[in-house]
């Protein structure tokens, strides 16, 4: 059987990242345009958004910003632009609907359940913050959840899935969120494929342990087939690791300075690129292919570039 190519995903900027904790993290425009075609050209085949507000690095959903950079993205690569439906913490699934539903993408992400998220436990490594937000935000994260409701998924399926036939990249934090997937697809709000992306090391969910990963993949081919595509996402020192574990298993890997600030023991990450490029390098030494845009397209089922708003 012949080996698959491996998705690479780079996830350029996130939401819960503050620019206090990295200087070298995409806030305007301008910066996330260059960061996304950088990566594409690294061998990322599919670049995951999240918008901030370009005077301050709050995490925004005002479709305008999205705008910004959307169009000029594609213009410059060929890659799959997946938009996120997560947003950030307190925002209302309207609000993170607004710029999927404006720009009608060829993917989403879709969050599988609520979670606590435990970024607050980071803030305390902060001497000086640039701004005043961020403290506040970080810390919110001991008190409040992140939440994603059946209904809120169910939500997000019907508007982006059905009504503009975007596909989904499927957030797992926990062995749960696969299980609510599956009822999901019992109820015929989504069809195949799956792209699931499993969510190891934030506190908050599971642990970034390959026990853990293993567990979850089988649970997925058990419930999905084992053709099913499954991609890794883990948080901090875990990501590199864990993504090569991934690979080995037969999956795909998701690097980016939303998931990790770092490139190694101590180091700020530079950029987007330099994590895809380490990646990468890791995967073609071990003998891997990496997926090319149009791969991932056939793969995954997308309607295609031609078919955005934007």
């Amino acid at each position: 059987m012949k080996q698959k190519s491996v998705i690479v995903t780079c996830a350029i900027t996130g939401s819960l990242h503050t620019p206090s904790m990295s200087p070298h993290l995409p806030i305007t425009p301008d910066e996330i345009v260059m960061e996304s075609v950088a990566a594409a050209q690294a061998g990322a085949s599919i670049i995951h958004l999240h918008a901030r507000d370009p005077q301050d690095g709050r995490p925004t959903a005002n479709p305008d910003v999205f705008m910004q950079f959307l169009p000029r993205i594609k213009q410059q690569t060929n890659a799959v632009l997946n938009l996120t439906t997560g947003g950030a913490p307190g925002m209302s699934v309207d609000e993170r609907l607004a710029a999927p539903e404006r720009a009608s993408p060829e993917m989403t992400s879709l969050n599988m359940g609520s979670i606590n998220n435990g970024l607050f436990a980071g803030s305390r490594r902060i001497k000086n913050y640039k701004y005043d937000w961020e403290r506040p935000f970080l810390e919110s994260g001991k008190r409040g959840m992140f939440e994603n409701s059946f209904a809120s998924i169910e939500a997000i399926m019907k508007r982006m899935g059905q009504e503009h036939g975007a596909r989904f990249e499927f957030e797992c934090y926990d062995l749960g969120h696969i299980y609510n997937l599956a009822y999901m697809m019992d109820q015929k709000l989504y069809d195949g494929p799956l792209f699931l992306q499993f969510i190891l090391g934030i506190l908050g969910g599971v642990g970034g342990e390959i026990d853990h990963l293993l567990h979850m993949v089988r649970t997925a081919q058990r419930l999905f087939g084992s053709d099913v595509e499954w991609s890794v996402l883990a948080a901090g020192r875990y990501q590199i690791p864990m993504c090569t574990h991934n690979a080995l298993l037969g999956g795909n890997v998701r690097v980016g300075l939303e998931d990790s600030l770092s490139i190694g023991p101590g180091q700020l990450a530079s950029s987007n690129a330099e994590q895809v490029l380490k990646i990468r390098r890791i995967l073609e030494e071990l003998h891997f292919t990496i997926a090319t845009p149009d791969e991932v397209r056939e793969r995954l089922c997308l309607k295609g570039a031609h078919n955005v708003n934007f």
